[in-house]
């Protein structure tokens, strides 16, 4: 599945009419970027079962002849983005690159059928029948969510041994969940049963078998310390800056993970001072403590990446009165390293569906880009960047406050 296709491989892909692996688009204009990424997700999902990617030639008509499109550096970057800016979920793995077809130049857009399928486009399914792209049916995603039972590796795909259906805030899920995860004219046209949604939405196994899954007692648990103990975040407003001082303020932030993140931002706009300087420009300059938006940034990124298989380790906020330490369990996962990690060509999931519910929640706006989001904030704030320290258990972020604080 994993084998990249050889030239002479996307030559036949491309002359091949026929073939439920290919799409052509002549550019991106108009529509065509919401008909790739819809695509995307269609080979994502891999309906068929081909266990092979998919492959999308931009720059090419339908009959497979290339129109001499530009093939851009933005004309690639813009494709490349379609991985992670939040419209496709869960993020799909594709590569984008450019390759010389007939003599011109083509973007060609390879797509690996995922792990953790249904994979949507704005909260749509879609598959492939055929040579075209259909919405999936009721019977489509059945289909699809037993090949993710059977075959995701991740462990928040997992069911939580002595969980029931009872144990999920359901109707938390039909009120703010569903209605930010589906476009509302196809949640109104939606009759499946409220089990078959919350199979479709990963958040348990599947509609025969309702048990929820690590990311459906994170997202919606009623009480996920009970199943997962580690599943909450630990603050600590420590007085002066060494470890062992007065401790000035705690919070044991619980519940799903959307309660677990307001509770943690509350205090740290709580703790977040404001100094107001009256005398270096005509009007007042108010400089955070730190950038709200980066401590944001750093602790969302934590909480979604964190591992919480084999650890009863909560995420840890300690602040201090010249840094923040931001303490995340496990270390970098899948093809970040200690020597990549906070790169942003360097993007991995340890909790794929839990980033997805992340982001349906709004507690995080696009994938990859949250430490470079951070980093900025703080040099516009005249502070440090955010120092890490990525070991094989632990991943430890410092912010520290600056030298005019």
């Amino acid at each position: 599945m994993n084998t990249r296709y050889s030239h002479p491989d996307l030559e036949a892909l491309l002359a091949d009419a026929e073939s439920d692996l290919v799409e052509r688009k002549e550019s991106l204009r108009g529509d065509a970027p919401r008909t790739i990424r819809q695509a995307v997700c269609a080979f994502a999902n891999d309906l068929p079962d081909h266990r092979r990617q998919g492959v999308i030639f931009v720059g090419v008509d339908d009959s497979g002849r290339p129109t001499g499109l530009a093939i851009t550096d933005e004309l690639l970057r813009q494709l490349a983005d379609m991985k992670s800016d939040g419209n496709i979920l869960p993020p799909p793995t594709l590569t984008v690159g450019k390759e010389l077809m007939q003599g011109q130049a083509v973007a060609v857009v390879t797509v690996q059928p995922s792990d953790s399928p249904p994979v949507r486009h704005r909260g749509t399914t879609w598959v492939r029948v055929g040579p075209r792209r259909a919405v999936a049916s009721v019977q489509d995603e059945r289909i699809l969510n037993e090949k993710r039972r059977y075959r995701d590796p991740h462990f928040d795909a997992q069911p939580v041994p002595g969980a029931q259906l009872g144990d999920l805030l359901v109707g938390r899920f039909n009120d703010e969940y569903l209605p930010a995860a589906i476009d509302p004219d196809a949640l109104a046209a939606n009759d499946r049963t409220i089990e078959e949604r919350l199979a479709a939405a990963k958040m348990i196994l599947s509609a025969a078998d309702p048990v929820p899954t690590v990311a459906g007692i994170l997202a919606l648990g009623r009480r996920p310390v009970d199943h997962l103990p580690g599943a909450y975040v630990q603050f600590l407003r420590i007085g002066g800056t060494e470890w062992g001082g007065d401790v000035q303020d705690e919070a044991r932030c619980e519940g799903p993970i959307g309660d677990q993140i307001r509770r943690l931002d509350d205090k740290l706009i709580g703790h977040n001072r404001v100094a107001v300087d009256f005398t270096s420009a005509p009007v007042e300059i108010r400089r955070p403590t730190y950038p709200l938006g980066a401590l944001q940034q750093l602790t969302r990124n934590a909480v979604m990446h964190r591992a919480y298989e084999g650890t009863n380790a909560p995420v840890r906020v300690y602040w201090f009165d010249d840094r923040v330490e931001i303490m995340s369990p496990g270390g970098p996962y899948g093809v970040v390293t200690v020597e990549t990690f906070g790169r942003p060509d360097a993007v991995d999931y340890r909790n794929p569906i839990v980033a997805e519910a992340m982001r349906v929640l709004g507690l995080v706006q696009r994938y990859g880009v949250g430490i470079a989001t951070a980093r900025r904030a703080l040099r516009d704030n005249a502070q440090p960047e955010p120092e890490f320290e990525v070991r094989a258990e632990l991943v430890r972020c410092t912010v520290r406050a600056g030298a005019r604080q």
